[in-house]
């Protein structure tokens, strides 16, 4: 099956070229590389055409920036695979854990996988007390609303069979991707799983 991996990009000038790097490079076959850049002012657009462009089977540029939710839009709009997965741009989510995260869907048991940052063995970098609840808090009212039993809605790592993607209207520009999707998927009653994850958490501010 065909992996197509969209990676929205918002002034990440620093990391985005180690992560697309490490997406290209990542355990699994046939992978699609989208990258999409949410009107960048630090200079990343001048790295995605430099070093980008030439390993990515495609790079979208919005003109201005429109958030998260508008760039994964482009991004899924211009997917040709059987399978959609986000992966942020800078360095917090490892590719290395690509077939952990698509196991469910490829074995024909799952629709949609959530990487979940707070169940699982892997590594995970000690950071901030107050984002961890703020997290939880946000994924115990997402799961009272749609009956869920998720530990982590805000997790970056979400992979969809494409089919799911293209039957639900997304609508949310910004950080509102996150509930949003989570409640259509719900809605729609795909089979959800969770996969624990690794993590590297930013201690910028």
């Amino acid at each position: 099956m065909k992996i197509s991996v969209v990676i929205p990009c918002y002034n990440e000038r620093d990391t985005v070229a180690e992560i697309v790097s490490a997406v290209r490079t990542a355990p699994i076959q046939n992978i699609e590389i989208i990258v999409v850049d949410d009107g960048s002012t630090d200079g990343s657009r001048t790295i995605l055409k430099r070093n980008i462009e030439p390993i990515a089977d495609r790079v979208i540029y919005h003109g201005v920036n429109r958030g998260k939710g508008a760039a994964l839009r482009s991004g899924f709009a211009a997917a040709t695979g059987d399978i959609i997965l986000v992966q942020d741009a800078d360095l917090e989510y490892n590719p290395e854990e690509y077939p952990r995260l698509l196991e469910p869907i490829l074995s024909g048991k799952a629709d949609v996988v959530f990487g979940s940052r707070f169940m699982g063995a892997g590594p995970h970098r000690v950071v901030y007390f107050w984002h961890m609840i703020g997290n939880k808090l946000l994924t115990l009212l997402s799961n009272m609303c749609t009956n869920l039993n998720l530990t982590d809605m805000e997790t970056c790592y979400k992979a969809f069979r494409a089919s799911v993607i293209r039957a639900i209207d997304l609508r949310e520009d910004r950080f509102g991707f996150e509930p949003e999707i989570t409640a259509k998927v719900a809605r729609a009653r795909c089979r959800i799983y969770e996969v624990g994850i690794s993590y590297v958490g930013c201690t910028c501010s």
